[in-house]
């Protein structure tokens, strides 16, 4: 489908913010013929973000097509990078003149950390092409085109609090979830969600998350009852190799979360928590031994 416009402006530009998530509930519920695994998750946005600023131009003697940056230096900025490819697949897609496109990514969330880092930054540059470009894209042809690249890019196209289900696609908005403040702390180390989900399925199950509990709670603006049903079945295989990330959840609770819990496939470790003060101070506190120890809130 073709959904470019003729005439292209000289030059235009936007910053969006691609917010990171949490996982306030991830349950693996089976695996596709295609190898996917199927999910149940509840999912919520927060405002820690990266920026990603697009700018492109039209009308250069020599046009330089798609040209990405980052402020971390270690990280690829051609076809490795999935929002490099976000843009390749948007000017595949609909056909828009690219001329050159430049993207700046400036990183704040961490890398590798079960925040959705990678995906949140390809659905930002989808969403700020298809401004520029005047598409007239909807949100579900954009969510569409998100698919191909990952399974988080659609919720993190959308954003808010949302029930996800299939492969991640599939997604219902939530009421929002009461506003709390959240410290996330990932260890100094990555985790490879494709080996996870590859562990998951040799281990046996104990306890899943009350998907169906959560969502009551958040239709009742049960604070309480959102951090009683904190779940994740990942944490189970992840948690097992590492043991920091016990020891973060601990930590957390004995400093005054109201409720800790590992998000995606980790290795990051959050806490909410009702109190502004009690999340300062703990984050001051975990800061101390970890670096990547961050203070947000819900959005």
């Amino acid at each position: 489908m073709i959904f470019g416009k003729k005439q292209e402006v000289a030059h235009a530009e936007t910053t969006v913010q691609a917010r990171a998530k949490i996982n306030l509930t991830l349950d693996v519920t089976g695996q596709r013929e295609d190898g996917y695994h199927t999910v149940r998750m509840v999912m919520q946005s927060v405002a820690l973000h990266d920026e990603v600023r697009v700018v492109i131009t039209h009308g250069e003697k020599k046009p330089r097509g798609i040209v990405l940056t980052c402020n971390l230096p270690y990280l690829p900025v051609d076809e490795r990078n999935l929002a490099y490819r976000a843009a390749e697949l948007f000017y595949r897609e609909t056909g828009a003149l690219p001329g050159t496109c430049e993207i700046h990514i400036e990183k704040r969330i961490p890398v590798a950390a079960g925040l959705a880092g990678g995906s949140t930054d390809a659905a930002a540059v989808l969403r700020a092409l298809s401004a520029l470009h005047t598409t007239g894209l909807t949100d579900d042809e954009l969510c569409a085109m998100g698919l191909r690249l990952g399974a988080d890019v659609p919720y993190c196209l959308r954003g808010g609090t949302m029930l996800a289900e299939g492969i991640g696609e599939e997604l219902t908005p939530l009421p929002p979830m009461p506003h709390c403040w959240v410290v996330l702390c990932k260890p100094p180390f990555g985790v490879s969600t494709k080996e996870v989900y590859h562990e998951i399925d040799a281990v046996e199950i104990g306890q899943r998350p009350d998907a169906a509990g959560m969502i009551r709670a958040l239709e009742s603006a049960d604070y309480a009852g959102v951090c009683k049903r904190l779940s994740n079945v990942m944490e189970t295989v992840t948690a097992a190799k590492r043991r920091q990330i016990g020891e973060i959840k601990s930590f957390l609770a004995e400093n005054g979360a109201d409720g800790t819990l590992m998000s995606g496939s980790g290795p990051t470790v959050f806490g909410l928590f009702a109190d502004e003060n009690r999340a300062k101070t703990a984050a001051k506190m975990l800061r101390r031994r970890f670096a990547d120890t961050y203070l947000t809130e819900t959005v």
